[in-house]
């Protein structure tokens, strides 16, 4: 892997972490206190520690992926790739902007879905350039769906008190 591809993918998932992290407050608002959740809910301290591991996997993994459609030629599929990383990432940030920001529950599950499609397609992705990138990518759709239904279980708990 090359440095300078590790440094690219890096970055982009840094601004995409950081535009989330922007958009969630580092203490617990009144409005979230007050939502009710399900009992599965892992703790707060959980969500850090997983999405910054998923974090590094992404980047990590995603310049994997690139170096090897590059060195086989298949620039297409970098381009490819480099783009679906793109529209994950956007929509990565984006499910907090909906969730914690802007208060949308609907929306946000809408949101966590398309980020669950998006994150397979991701790992199908990394697997055609190599099957050992898509693997060690899978963790990512797997919490993402968990997030998914997650998100469609508090929305349903709290349809009234939005």
């Amino acid at each position: 892997m090359k440095r300078s591809t590790l440094a690219a993918t890096t970055l982009a998932v840094a601004l995409a972490a950081a535009s989330g992290s922007i958009a969630s407050p580092r203490r617990v608002p009144a409005w979230y206190a007050r939502l009710r959740k399900p009992a599965y809910q892992p703790p707060g301290a959980a969500f850090p520690v997983v999405w910054t591991a998923l974090y590094a996997d992404i980047a990590t993994t995603s310049a994997v992926t690139l170096d090897k459609f590059r060195a086989a030629g298949r620039h297409d599929k970098a381009r490819g790739y480099a783009a679906a990383l793109t529209v994950n990432l956007l929509l990565n940030a984006g499910w907090s902007w909906l969730f914690f920001r802007f208060h949308k529950l609907g929306a946000a599950v809408l949101g966590a879905a398309a980020l669950t499609a998006s994150s397979a397609d991701l790992a199908r992705r990394a697997a055609a350039a190599d099957p050992r990138a898509g693997t060690a990518l899978a963790p990512y759709p797997l919490w993402c769906a968990f997030a998914t239904i997650l998100s469609a279980h508090i929305w349903r708990l709290n349809r009234r008190v939005q």
